[in-house]
């Protein structure tokens, strides 16, 4: 599938378990998408600047679906917020990280080979950047199961930075994701640090639904139960 650009962008392992599917969103998926996280985004929980422990305040807005996330831990509900539960995870989202990971590592691994059980994400982490946000590197590590994060983009591209699970300031690889774009990381990757040092503006279609900024949905299994 291409994105509009002169030459097709290839699906590329960027590092082992680290895979980049270009363009892998429909622009009706997009749009249905877009429609979700806005009814997400008005609530239980708001769309939000998540403070962090040192009194920062992140220049994304979050909002989450499942289970609800700050730094550093997942609950039910929102205690630093409104004190909501959060909304719950659909079906509909389990199986489209199901099909994204078959898009980025085959058949067998949203089914489970073995002992191993299927890809089941129970959380989504929805940020909206607009053209002053950016995620400083960081580590994805709240979770105690070790499953893929799968990645989507909607809107505005950025410049998605991914580096090493040794350290924060090493060695890494820059990719663009565009609008309707995956990015999955797992296996030897899952616990690589990743960031977004600059979103470009006015790049995304309006044919998405997107009203300028960029849509990152996260989908994760968190390992708790109840």
């Amino acid at each position: 599938m291409t994105d509009g650009a002169l030459f097709p962008r290839e699906r590329r392992e960027i590092a082992p378990g680290a895979v980049h599917v270009p363009g892998w969103l429909s622009l009706d998926r997009q749009r249905e998408l877009v429609a979700a996280c806005r009814a997400w985004a008005r609530g239980p929980v708001p769309l939000r600047h998540t403070v962090l422990p040192g009194g920062g305040v992140m220049s994304v807005r979050t909002v989450c679906v499942g289970w609800h996330w700050r730094p550093y831990r997942y609950s039910r509900t929102a205690d630093e917020v409104n004190g909501a539960r959060v909304a719950e995870f659909p079906d509909w989202l389990v199986r489209l990280g199901q099909e994204a990971l078959v898009a980025a590592y085959g058949e067998s691994a949203a089914r489970g080979e073995g002992a191993a059980p299927a890809y089941t994400p129970d959380t989504a982490l929805i940020n909206f950047y607009d053209g002053d946000a950016r995620m400083g590197m960081h580590q994805d590590r709240e979770e105690r199961s070790g499953a893929p994060v799968v990645s989507l983009s909607i809107g505005d591209s950025c410049l998605f930075r991914f580096g090493t699970t040794r350290a924060r300031g090493g060695p890494a690889t820059d990719v663009e994701l565009v609008s309707g774009d995956l990015f999955v990381f797992g296996g030897p990757s899952r616990f690589a640090f990743h960031g977004v040092p600059k979103v470009l503006t006015g790049t995304g279609s309006p044919g998405t639904g997107m009203r300028g900024g960029r849509l990152n949905i996260t989908l994760r299994e968190t390992g708790l139960a109840g």
